[in-house]
């Protein structure tokens, strides 16, 4: 679904509903997993939007929570729409929404998306109106995206345009210098045959590809 785990472990919505949630202080107010997941829900119902799929991870022993859900609105046969989230009880990462394509051949967050909400510390009433504010922006999002993926779709690359992105990407910082062949390798032979159009499109499946062994934050950065 695109939920990359390098560590921790996939679970269900019960064994976070589990995970205790530190005690607040003055300055910072943690949010529990559970009720995160459940604001989204919430929104995302209220949208008439179906939840088709989720997928949910927890790390560094309950501290961090992850998760992806695939919605049904989108009129694509090639993707479908996801929102990403996160959450963290060690004060490592804010809490975060982002709207992303899930490509059904790849079975990875294809876009990582814009991250619509981030806090660090809200209250129960606050979370809800924050992620219905989010999750508007998310619908913006989602069309961007979608016209986007058309647009890569049908830009084809030559083989030297292919090296000089590679090469800027690592640059960047997007991949690893030692992940170039990588890529390289896997948009001249992808594992996918829906990929074998030299494209940007392809190019992006091959970088998603390669993204799947990184953690969610490394994946993120990529």
């Amino acid at each position: 679904m695109g939920l990359m785990m390098s560590e921790g472990k996939f679970v269900g919505r019960d064994e976070i509903a589990l995970v205790p949630t530190p005690e607040a202080t003055a300055s910072w107010k943690p949010v529990p997993h559970s009720d995160v997941i459940e604001a989204v829900t919430e929104v995302v119902q209220a949208h008439n939007w179906q939840i088709l799929e989720e997928q949910y991870g927890l790390a560094r022993d309950g501290q961090r929570m992850f998760g992806v859900m695939r919605i049904n609105r989108t009129s694509s046969t090639e993707w479908s729409r996801c929102i990403g989230i996160r959450n963290s009880h060690d004060r490592t990462l804010a809490l975060g929404l982002s709207a992303g394509l899930s490509v059904r051949v790849c079975s990875n967050l294809m876009f990582g998306g814009s991250t619509i909400l981030k806090r660090r510390h809200t209250s129960r009433i606050e979370l809800n109106g924050l992620v219905l504010e989010a999750v508007n922006s998310l619908e913006l999002e989602f069309l961007t995206l979608e016209n986007v993926a058309e647009e890569l779709k049908i830009d084809e690359l030559n083989d030297d345009e292919v090296r000089v992105s590679l090469v800027v990407a690592a640059e960047r910082q997007a991949i690893p210098s030692c992940d170039i062949l990588t890529v390289w390798k896997e948009f001249k032979q992808p594992r996918h045959e829906e990929f074998a159009e030299p494209t940007r499109w392809s190019l992006l499946n091959a970088f998603t590809e390669t993204a799947k062994k990184y953690s969610p934050a490394r994946a993120d950065q990529c």
